[in-house]
C-alpha cells in the first residue's frame, strides 16, 4: 500500500501566508499551525504524529518550521523515521528515512544546529532593536489590555479582599497580567 503525502505548515503570525510554504507540492492532507516556534504546544503537529502511518512522506518547508531547537528536531524526526515515515525539508533539500547513512544524520545536527544559530540572531537582534527604540524613546512596548478605569476596578476588587485569580478571570487577563497591574 502507497502511503500518504502529508504537508506540515507553521507560520508565527496570523498575517502569514502559510500557503507559500509547500505550494506546487501535491499533498493528501496538510496540517497548519499557527504558533511560535518557541511553544511547545502545537496542536496541528501532535495530530500529525499521531497520524503518520508507515510509508507516509511528510513535507516541511524548512527545519525550522518543524523544530523549536536542534534536540526537538532530532527527535521528532528519529519518532517519524522510527515509524517508517519518510521526513522531507524543501529548503534544505533533505529526506531522512530512518536508514540514513552517518552523513545524512551528521546534515540533520549540523542544519538544525544552524537552523537554531539563525533563530537565536533573530531574538538578538531584536532585542538590541527593542533597546535602541527604547533609548530613542520611540519604543512604547504592548498596548494595555485594561482602560485606567479597569486598572482601578482591579486593584479596588483586590484591595477587598477577592480571590486574584477570579478578578483575573473575570478580566479575561492572566495572573501574571493582573500582578503587573498591581505592581503599576
Amino acid at each position: 500500500m502507497k502511503g500518504q503525502r502529508i504537508g506540515y505548515i507553521r507560520v508565527s503570525a496570523y498575517d502569514q501566508n502559510p500557503e507559500r510554504q509547500l505550494e506546487g507540492i501535491e499533498l493528501d492532507r496538510t496540517f497548519t499551525d499557527q504558533a511560535s516556534g518557541k511553544n511547545a504546544q502545537r496542536l496541528q503537529l501532535e495530530e500529525l504524529m499521531s497520524f503518520a502511518r508507515s510509508d507516509d512522506v511528510v513535507y516541511v518547508h524548512s527545519m525550522d518550521r518543524l523544530a523549536r531547537n536542534l534536540d526537538d528536531l532530532r527527535q521528532i524526526v528519529h519518532s517519524l523515521t522510527g515509524r517508517g515515515v519518510e521526513v522531507n525539508f524543501i529548503k534544505e533539500n533533505l529526506s531522512f528515512t530512518g536508514e540514513d547513512s552517518p552523513m545524512a544524520t551528521l546534515m540533520l545536527s549540523v542544519m538544525g544546529a544552524f537552523a537554531e544559530f539563525e533563530r537565536s540572531l533573530i531574538k538578538e537582534r531584536q532585542r538590541e532593536g527593542i533597546a535602541l527604540a527604547k533609548q530613542k524613546g520611540v519604543y512604547r512596548g504592548r498596548k494595555k489590555t485594561l482602560s485606567a478605569s479597569e486598572i482601578s476596578s482591579l486593584q479596588a476588587r483586590v484591595e477587598e479582599g477577592e480571590k486574584k485569580a477570579q478578578v483575573a478571570r473575570d478580566m479575561g487577563i492572566s495572573r501574571q497580567t493582573l500582578y503587573q497591574y498591581l505592581r503599576s
